[in-house]
C-alpha cells in the first residue's frame, strides 16, 4: 500500500534472474530486521474470454449481497467462517504489517453483553447525538436503537485495528502504516468471502465502540473497527428496496 520513493534509497544485492534488488536499505535509518528476500510470483494469466466470464460471475454474485438485520438462529458451519477470515487475512496492508485482529464470538453470554452495551450507545445516538438530517437519512432503513440481531445471529466477528504492533525486547511498539486503509481492505475481503460462501452479514458500527475492547479483553493498541453479525437470513427477512449507483455514475476514464 502506498508507493516508496526511490529517492534516498540504496539498493544492494542482486537477483539470480536479473537486476531485481534483494533488499532496500535506507542509509539514514538503522536497520534491525533481516533483509527481505524475493521469490518468483505465482500468477496464472488467463484468456480474455475467461477473464470476462470470471468478472461477470463475481459481479452477479456480489450484486445480490444485502445488509441483513433479521437473522435465523440456525447454527452455521464455523469452519467455513474461519476460512473466510483466513481469506480476509490475505489482504494487502501497509508495509505488510497486517494490522488487524478478528475476534469470533459465539458465546451467548458474551453476545448478550455486547448487545446490551451496543444498545446503550445506540439509544444515546438516536436520542441525543444524531442530527435531524442524519435521522432523516436513516428513516427509510427502519433502523433504531434496538439491535436484536446481535444475539440472534449465531456468530459475531469483531474486527479490531492495531494502531501499533507489539514491542520487541523492551523496544518501542512497532509502527503500523495506513492502518485504516489496510483494515478496510481486509473487511472488504471478509464480506466478499462470507457472501460468496453463502452467509448473510451486516456491517454494524455502534459509536463509540470502546466497549468492545473492554468486553473482549483486547490490548490498548487495538481499537474496534467494525462489528459483523454472520448467519443465515430469517425466513421472513425483508430488506429496504434500494438501488445502487450505475457504473456511469461513479466511473471516470481518461
Amino acid at each position: 500500500m502506498g508507493r516508496i520513493s526511490a529517492r534516498g534509497i540504496g539498493i544492494s544485492g542482486s537477483h539470480p534472474e536479473g537486476n531485481r534488488p534483494e533488499r532496500l536499505t535506507n542509509p539514514h535509518v538503522q536497520q534491525k530486521h533481516v533483509a527481505m528476500k524475493f521469490r518468483p510470483l505465482t500468477f496464472s494469466r488467463r484468456s480474455d474470454e475467461e477473464m470476462r466470464a470470471r468478472a461477470e460471475s463475481l459481479y452477479e454474485d456480489l450484486r445480490t449481497r444485502r445488509s441483513v438485520r433479521e437473522f435465523s438462529a440456525d447454527p452455521i458451519p464455523l469452519d467455513v467462517v474461519r476460512r473466510c477470515i483466513a481469506s480476509a487475512c490475505s489482504a494487502p496492508s501497509g508495509a505488510n504489517k497486517q494490522p488487524w485482529t478478528f475476534v469470533l464470538v459465539t458465546d451467548p453470554e458474551i453476545k448478550a453483553k455486547i448487545k446490551e452495551a451496543a444498545e446503550k450507545e445506540e439509544r444515546d445516538f438516536y436520542e441525543r447525538r444524531a442530527s435531524e438530517e442524519w435521522l432523516r437519512d436513516l428513516d427509510p432503513f427502519g433502523t433504531g436503537p434496538s439491535k436484536p440481531f446481535l444475539t440472534t445471529a449465531p456468530a459475531l466477528i469483531v474486527v479490531f485495528a492495531q494502531r501499533t504492533g507489539p514491542a520487541d525486547d523492551g523496544d518501542e511498539p512497532a509502527r503500523h502504516y495506513y492502518v485504516t486503509e489496510s483494515v478496510g481492505i481486509a473487511v472488504g475481503f471478509l464480506l466478499t468471502a462470507l457472501h460468496h460462501a453463502g452467509f448473510a452479514t451486516l456491517t454494524h458500527t455502534p459509536s463509540p465502540m470502546r466497549f468492545l475492547a473492554s468486553l473482549l479483553g483486547r490490548p490498548k493498541n487495538e481499537r474496534a473497527y467494525m462489528l459483523i453479525p454472520v448467519g443465515f437470513p430469517a425466513s421472513d427477512c425483508a430488506v429496504p428496496n434500494i438501488s445502487k449507483k450505475t457504473l456511469e455514475d461513479v466511473l471516470v476514464e481518461y
